[in-house]
């Protein structure tokens, strides 16, 4: 049986809690550094969990601002 990778673990928990409306439409994710604290993964790990949630339209980076959850279509 193959392993997840670290990246697809942490994409499955964040959308998880997207999709249950623990993180809602506008909701700041953490930082990056915290987000690598609370997995205890590198910058790297957590850079490929958010570049898969945005390519699924879930959540959406601002330079400077953060990652935020993406307002629902339709």
């Amino acid at each position: 049986m193959p392993v997840t990778p670290f990246y697809e673990r942490i994409a499955n928990d964040i959308r998880t809690k997207i999709k249950s409306g623990e993180l809602k439409p506008g909701d700041k994710l953490p930082s990056i550094s915290e987000l690598c604290r609370q997995y205890g993964v590198s910058t790297q790990v957590i850079r490929s969990a958010m570049l898969t949630l945005r390519a699924e339209g879930l959540v959406e980076g601002h330079q400077g601002r953060g990652v935020y959850v993406r307002n629902a279509k339709g």
